[in-house]
């Protein structure tokens, strides 16, 4: 579906497409760029949409822009974890992505991955540390990948090959919350995996131009590869792809995430999170997916908001005090 001027009938029922934008996270700039590029594309295809930057509560935002429908770009806390859709839900406008269970549940990398683990996905092993307290580090041989553990786009991450860095790592780390995970890093093949209609798109390699596919080789680096087809073993393809829509809906996302996973040098497939918002802008890695499957990103943004009108909303009481 390219979708450049003919809007869909079950976006019609819309009067005007908020897209939420921006908000309190640490991930704020990221999420301003992907609102600004989802909000082009639904002009493109014809949707009455308002880029909607989040300053304020969001239901005053919402309510301002005379939206009835939410396309959420919000990246991090807050757009990320639950308290959006909850907001929504409360007021029963329509939103784009998986509700407030799902999404806090894949924000936070313990919980989910604790989640993993009881279904058999193989994930990195890992030790948690809490701020103020002390903890023996010899459970995990370095190198080690020290992240926190509601962050995504690699925010507050490092990898530690030599001990002494260790404490800094940390320090960083806990600049974005009390609990923090150090993992053992594993040696391997970058992929990931974009779900798009509950379905796994292809698969990708990412190839940074240094060892760690950090912020810098997310955002800013030129000579960060990606490769749609990544260019595995059919196996590993499709092994990848089986891993990816299982890891999406044992959180009980909808319709679209990405799942990123490294494929070891000891052959298994590692996950290490799920996005259920991730990035929608031209270096990001599901509008790559989606296009060598034939949808643009046009496309990509109104398939999306296609699906917010799908499906009954769950009414949740977890809002939190920010927006509510």
């Amino acid at each position: 579906m390219a979708g450049t001027g003919n809007r869909d009938s079950k976006v019609r029922r819309f009067k005007k497409v908020g897209v939420l934008a921006g908000g309190p996270s640490s991930e704020r700039d990221i999420s301003l760029a992907s609102g600004e590029a989802v909000n082009n594309a639904l002009l493109k295809g014809g949707v009455n949409s308002v880029f909607i930057d989040v300053r304020e509560r969001v239901r005053d935002a919402v309510r301002k822009s005379g939206a009835d429908a939410v396309f959420i770009a919000l990246h991090g806390g807050f757009g990320e974890d639950g308290t959006v859709q909850s907001i929504l839900e409360k007021l029963k406008i329509p939103y784009t992505g998986s509700g407030p269970d799902a999404s806090r549940l894949a924000l936070d990398k313990l919980a989910s991955r604790e989640i993993f683990r009881g279904i058999g996905i193989d994930v990195p092993k890992y030790k948690v540390l809490k701020k103020n307290r002390d903890s023996r580090m010899d459970s995990l041989n370095m190198p080690v990948v020290v992240k926190p553990q509601k962050e995504g786009s690699s925010v507050g991450l490092s990898v530690v090959f030599d001990l002494k860095r260790l404490k800094k790592a940390i320090d960083k780390a806990f600049d974005y919350g009390d609990k923090i995970l150090i993992e053992e890093f594993i040696r391997g093949r970058e992929l990931t995996v974009g779900i798009l209609a509950d379905k796994p798109l292809p698969v990708i390699e990412i190839v940074p131009e240094g060892d760690l596919y950090d912020y810098y080789a997310k955002y800013e680096s030129p000579k960060t590869k990606y490769l749609v087809p990544a260019p595995i073993t059919d196996k590993d393809f499709d092994k990848a792809k089986e891993i990816g829509l299982k890891a999406h809906k044992t959180l009980g996302c909808r319709y679209f995430s990405r799942v990123d996973m490294v494929l070891g040098d000891d052959g298994r497939i590692y996950v290490l999170e799920v996005n259920t918002i991730p990035g929608l802008t031209s270096r990001s890695l599901l509008p790559k997916a989606a296009l060598v499957t034939g949808v643009d990103f046009c496309g990509l943004c109104i398939k999306i908001l296609e699906a917010s009108t799908l499906n009954g909303r769950r009414r949740s009481n977890e809002a939190r005090t920010y927006g509510a």
